[in-house]
């Protein structure tokens, strides 16, 4: 499991029997009263012994669920986190909290298992950290991730078959020559495609209020360029969504790169601080 910078540290060492307190997002504490019907909607894990509900941590609500602690152990959660269908519905799960937490009030959301041996345990570790969370909690109020992912448009050139000897021997030069053009036409349109983020991202991060550049995804015979999430501001969503769409069809882009716009999402990638602050 992993931890955001903001995020305490989460306990892994819960009893094997009884109950452990499950936190999925951090809220200032005015919201707790907004957060009760938003939450009554949502179950949350699959194996959850209570319902999800609102948790007052010094000046911060903490938004939680009662779990059994035997299934989140260490070995539990390797167990399951190995299994891809088990992996995918506990995130599922993750994210349909946050997501409706996040409808409601300003939330950070925590990693997956971030787990408390007790009430008690959660409201102290969070109360202690509780001036970093007011920090982030600033930065994304009013604020929603937008994903923008660039790909090649045309799929990545396979190596042309080795020849064989006697056609080596008669067609080298020719045969070396076809070789260094495919080369070249290779590297000429990676950077096309380069040249086209660059473009894309000095279009997008004036209407941001901050970005940061994501791990590259598989994406096969189609390779990834880029992947960027941008906070944007809700009030500038129509303008960023409306330059993305412009951006498929602008020259410096159009046959050299697809891009594809996800989200609105909470803002799971900037709630630490390896991000950039962008001109507003």
């Amino acid at each position: 499991m992993t931890t955001s910078p903001t995020s305490p540290a989460p306990h892994t060492t819960a009893p094997r029997r009884g109950s452990a307190t499950c936190v999925f997002a951090v809220c200032p504490r005015a919201s707790a009263d907004a957060l009760a019907d938003a939450l009554a909607s949502v179950s949350g894990h699959v194996t959850a012994s209570g319902p999800v509900r609102a948790l007052a941590a010094g000046p911060l609500t903490a938004v939680v669920q009662d779990v059994p602690a035997e299934a989140f152990t260490p070995e539990a959660l390797r167990e399951r986190l190995a299994d891809r269908d088990a992996l995918e519905r506990y995130a599922r799960a993750h994210d349909e909290v946050v997501a409706a937490t996040a409808a409601t009030a300003p939330a950070i959301p925590l990693p997956l298992a971030t787990l408390y041996l007790e009430d008690a345990r959660a409201r102290d570790a969070l109360t202690a950290d509780a001036q970093r969370f007011l920090t982030v909690l600033d930065r994304v109020t009013g604020r929603d991730e937008w994903g923008v992912k660039l790909t090649l448009t045309a799929p990545a050139a396979t190596p042309p078959p080795e020849p064989a000897p006697a056609a080596q021997a008669a067609t080298g030069r020719a045969y070396l020559d076809r070789l260094r053009g495919r080369q070249h036409a290779r590297d000429d349109r990676r950077q096309a495609a380069y040249d086209a983020a660059r473009h894309v991202r000095e279009r997008l991060r004036p209407l941001a209020a901050a970005s940061r550049d994501l791990r590259l995804q598989d994406t096969g015979t189609h390779p990834q360029v880029a992947n960027t999430a941008y906070l944007v501001d809700r009030s500038r969503a129509g303008a960023f969504a409306a330059a993305v769409a412009a951006l498929r069809s602008a020259p410096e882009t159009a046959g050299r790169v697809r891009v594809e716009l996800t989200g609105p999402w909470a803002p799971y990638s900037f709630t630490g601080e390896d991000h950039d602050e962008n001109p507003g």
